[in-house]
């Protein structure tokens, strides 16, 4: 459990996670290819497989330098968390260059999806509006195993790739390649246009704080790097492979496809398998293959907005949390979800699609802001001497950063649109982050290196408990019920400590780790005061020493489990659940899982 009473249980092993990186960074492929051909003047058709192979390149070198991210940063190592140890500033920059990634993340694959639904163009923004609103619908209600749909979807996702692959190799030819202009600047530019393939790769930082840890880490010493890597090559192996083998089928189509697929670049992988199945199998499996091809991937990127918009609401929320933004950003709905970051997880990509005209001027707005994120998260630690990392690995980090700071220099010039919404994104979250800290009393003081660490919190030791001997136990409830009183009564019979948990169900992905200037308090909470005052009052009256806890979490039976096990609990009682069966099914049973894990030293009581 963090210092901001939020449990994160490390239950994402290797295979999941590299499932929800696919979710996201495996559907670049899905319209990197077809920009080749779109109308841009970045478009360099039959030119461009030299530029895909650099930009492959440079996935594969990305990739690398994440493995050492999440090698250092087992709690999280997202851009925010990375910069944080280096200013607060620049902690929140990056983070606000990820929430302009993140809107256009959900917009440009709204957008994508309904192209390879085969939508007419005219209704395209109407529908990825409304795609959105429903996304936003529906994480009102907590973005519980947002994951698994992206995790399910990515078995088929990677059988769609390979069968392509294996299709089109027979007919891959190099007659129709042409040599690169000798114009170097036109040749940069159009790199750049393609760096889309680096979309998602932020994604693995933000999910080491709830990896399964190495062999033989501790949750005092957690290691991730084994886990991480295995995450992250075998989807790099498969964007790079994919889409270098995907370029050049694309470019091995007969040239009097042009028109084709300059009509069609936004599907162009749908078009790729009409026709390789229709030249391999027949005209029956081409139409068949091609229709899978696109609902495979219109859902996997309808799966990416629903990612795009949890994290948005996560990263509004773990800012507020750290004081960033607002402290109205951290009041939570009947269902645990911050009420004013899903607001702006649904407002801003639906602003973005409304004032866009097609997908490719998306794409301006989408690179300024993710290669941003990557370059502040790199440049950080490249500059961080706290990092344990080898010379080499340093100057590779560092050569990227660079590589990253130059493409992200490129965009700002190059693609006013894309400066413009970067501005205003970055303009409008630093005058929250400066409202919030005068309505909070905060001010910044320069002072020397020697007096900030005597005030840092980290310094002040955590209150620890002086437990008398005796029968412990922990009664959990979310409101005044009849199994508090039975455990009042069992309590004092046994002459035992009552400890009283309330968990305040926090339904949001946090894509790092959360540091709060103080902790939550149980006198803050309406439901919880209630519970607790009442209990302190009869236990002081039947001479039964009564310990309120209280605890917000993402996953209730997690917490349950860690403070049973941390307060060494003899007994612990829960009242059986009357939810419903659909809720059952959408939330999961809090008694079910506490049943399954709790280790045998621990007696346990259903009251009901």
């Amino acid at each position: 459990m963090d210092s901001g009473g939020i449990h994160r249980p490390r239950n994402v092993d290797w295979k999941r996670a590299a499932a929800m990186l696919y979710g996201d960074w495996g559907t670049s492929k899905a319209y990197v290819i077809g920009f080749a051909f779109s109308g841009s003047a970045a478009a360099i058709k039959y030119q461009s497989f030299p530029i895909i192979l650099a930009v492959c390149a440079l996935t594969a070198l990305v990739a690398y330098n994440y493995v050492l991210v999440c090698k250092h940063f087992p709690d999280g190592g997202g851009v925010y968390s990375a910069a944080r140890n280096q200013s607060r500033f620049l902690a929140v920059m990056g983070a606000l260059l990820l929430v302009a990634n993140f809107s256009v993340t959900a917009s440009m694959s709204g957008w994508a999806a309904m192209s390879y639904f085969r939508l007419p163009q005219s209704q395209i923004a109407t529908a990825t509006i409304a795609l959105i609103f429903g996304v936003g619908a529906l994480n009102y209600f907590g973005p519980k195993h947002s994951g698994s749909v992206a995790v399910s979807l990515a078995v088929p996702t990677v059988i769609v790739v390979l069968i392509m692959m294996g299709l089109s190799v027979p007919h891959l030819v190099t007659s129709n390649f042409e040599p690169l202009r000798p114009n170097s600047g036109t040749n940069w530019l159009a790199f750049v246009g393609m760096i889309l393939a680096l979309s998602g790769v932020e994604a693995i930082a933000n999910l080491t704080g709830v990896m399964k840890l190495d062999p033989g880490a501790t949750l005092e010493n957690p290691r991730v790097a084994q886990t991480a890597q295995k995450a992250i090559w075998p989807v790099a192996i498969e964007v790079v492979i994919g889409t270098s083998l995907l370029g050049w089928a694309m470019l091995s189509l007969p040239r009097s496809l042009e028109p084709l697929l300059q009509s069609r670049w936004p599907d162009m992988l749908s078009v790729l398998g009409e026709y390789y199945g229709t030249a391999t199998v027949g005209v029956g499996f081409g139409k068949f293959f091609g229709i899978a091809v696109g609902i495979v991937y219109g859902l996997l990127l309808i799966s990416a907005v629903n990612t795009a918009v949890a994290a948005l609401i996560g990263l509004n929320y773990m800012m507020a949390r750290d004081g960033e933004m607002p402290k109205s950003f951290t009041k939570l709905n009947s269902y645990g979800v911050p009420r004013w970051p899903l607001a702006i997880a649904v407002i801003l990509p639906i602003l973005v699609v409304a004032f866009t005209d097609n997908l490719e001027s998306l794409f301006g707005l989408y690179a300024i802001g993710v290669v941003g994120a990557i370059t502040v998260n790199l440049g950080s630690c490249t500059f961080n001497k706290a990092l344990d990392l080898k010379w080499y690995e340093r100057w590779v980090m560092g050569i990227t950063f660079l590589i990253l700071f130059a493409v992200e220099i490129t965009v700002a010039k190059t693609k006013p649109d894309a400066l413009f919404f970067a501005v205003c994104v970055l303009g409008l979250g630093f005058a929250l982050r400066g409202y919030s800290q005068k309505r909070a009393g905060l001010r910044t003081l320069i002072v020397s290196e020697e007096v900030a660490a005597h005030v840092a919190p980290e310094s002040v030791a955590e209150f620890k408990l002086n437990l008398d001997p005796g029968q412990a136990i922990l009664v959990a409830a979310r409101g005044p019920n009849p199994v508090l009183g039975f455990a009042l009564e069992e309590a004092r019979l046994r002459h035992g400590s009552l400890y009283v948990l309330y968990v305040k169900e926090l339904a949001v992905s946090l894509p790092g780790r959360v540091e709060p200037p103080e902790r939550p308090r149980w006198q803050d909470d309406r439901q919880a005061a209630k519970i607790m005052y009442g209990m302190l009052e009869l236990g002081q009256q039947n001479d039964v020493p009564v310990v309120p806890l209280f605890a917000v979490s993402d996953d209730p039976a997690a917490s349950i489990l860690d403070l049973s096990a941390t307060l060494g609990i003899d007994i612990l009682i829960l009242g059986s659940s009357h939810r419903r069966a659909l809720t059952r099914l959408l939330k999961g049973n809090v008694v079910t899982e506490v049943v399954k894990n709790l280790p045998e030293n621990i007696q346990l009581i259903i009251y009901g």
